[in-house]
């Protein structure tokens, strides 16, 4: 057997670095993309990254914060090896150290070299998530200035896009690449720098895995009928500077959501209920349908919250779809401007009263709590800003 290694020391508990390799949620925020574990002997560890590479195995020892065994045997693997674990405390911190054991084979060599590389970059990545939160493949991951919408066969007869696989704009965010670039709502994108983009929406980070802000790619899209092809500049992601305190975070929160928020009002001021209710075409949204979902986001990001603090967080099989009957469902409940804005600020403050009620422990998890903070809560109002000019669409269309 030839033993591949590789270590680092995190500044964070022995306890935090030992979660990291046996929660499903701790997997996901440093080394893969989906993970499912059942963290004891015999017991299940499966990990999948996008472009569709996959490990599955199971636990073979499990000593709690000192070592963990693995089988690992992923989907290019000749055969099946073993990944061995050690945590020791050290200086205040944890030393991390991997020991993945290969066949003594020339045929492993390339294989061996691969684990070691992909196991330091890794580690890398672990470290920052447990020492500052911030998972280095989000940070370091240029942002297009898009709000993605659903695809349907529906749709694209409406817009008569001659292409049933796509990613169609709900919105674009003012001042990033994508507007920029003069992409609009309902524009169907079919392809990113030199990559085909379907309605799987893995397939955009897919697309510009290696870019970072400030690189030009050439985007391919449908607008109605006509294919066109643009330049467009990839924006820095902003990363935010983030207390691991949960009332603070809830504080700023509250300021960057009052500026969308108050956005979206200005948009229905001297609006009557009958115009908000009406539907430029079929198929497309009403002003106060476009507010059901703004609401809906806000709900999911509490769902999505639960599941963090839970350490169960769901894992969904793509992108998914708008569910109109919910979005209609929500406006029969709410039917009318004031009752759908009073929804939008209620569900806002369930949220940040969630967000300030956070537990102690899930705070000091720092990867999982910058996830949702930091990556998510106090980002700029992308969503909301991204749909305000789709209300102002529907709005003037009821007005004509």
């Amino acid at each position: 057997m030839t033993i591949v290694s590789a270590e680092i020391f995190v500044m964070a508990h022995l306890k935090m670095a030992y979660r990291a390799f046996t929660n499903s949620t701790s997997l996901r925020e440093w080394l893969c993309d989906v993970a499912t574990t059942e963290p004891h002997v015999g017991g299940r560890i499966y990990l999948w990254w996008r472009g569709d590479f996959y490990s599955s195995g199971h636990y073979l020892e499990l000593t709690e914060n000192r070592n963990i065994k693995f089988k690992w045997y992923s989907n290019i693997d000749p055969a099946a090896t073993e990944v061995n674990v050690v945590f020791t405390e050290k200086d205040g911190g944890t030393l991390v150290h991997i020991d993945h054991h290969v066949p003594d084979d020339d045929s492993w060599k390339k294989i061996g070299d691969g684990f070691r590389e992909n196991w330091q970059d890794s580690l890398r990545n672990l470290r920052s998530v447990l020492e500052t939160g911030i998972d280095l493949r989000i940070s370091e991951r240029p942002m297009l200035g898009i709000a993605p919408g659903d695809f349907t066969e529906e749709q694209a007869k409406a817009l008569g896009v001659p292409v049933r696989e796509g990613l169609r704009l709900d919105g674009t965010v003012a001042g990033m690449g994508a507007e920029k670039a003069g992409l609009k709502q309902n524009d169907v994108i079919v392809g990113m720098a030199g990559n085909p983009i379907t309605s799987d929406f893995n397939s955009l980070p897919l697309a510009i895995a290696g870019k970072k802000g400030g690189d030009v790619i050439e985007v391919v899209f449908y607008r109605g009928a006509e294919k066109k092809t643009v330049n467009m500049e990839l924006t820095k992601r902003p990363v935010p500077d983030v207390p691991f305190n949960a009332q603070k975070a809830a504080d700023i929160a509250r300021d960057l959501f009052e500026v969308g928020l108050d956005e979206v009002e200005k948009c229905f001021e001297g609006v009557t209920d009958q115009q908000a209710m009406k539907r430029p075409a079929e198929g497309e949204w009403s002003a106060l349908e476009v507010l059901a979902h703004l609401i809906q986001n806000e709900r999911f990001q509490m769902i999505y919250l639960v599941g963090l603090v839970d350490g169960y967080e769901s894992v969904a099989d793509g992108f998914g779809t708008n569910v109109d009957a919910y979005v209609r469902a929500t406006v029969k409940a709410n039917p009318s401007v004031a009752l759908m804005l009073s929804a939008l600020r209620r569900t806002v403050d369930e949220l940040l009263a969630f967000v300030a009620a956070l537990p102690d422990d899930f705070v000091a998890n720092k990867g999982s709590f910058y996830r949702f903070v930091g990556f998510s809560l106090l980002q700029p109002n992308f969503h909301l800003s991204g749909h305000t000019q789709q209300i102002k669409e529907a709005l003037a269309s009821a007005r004509k």
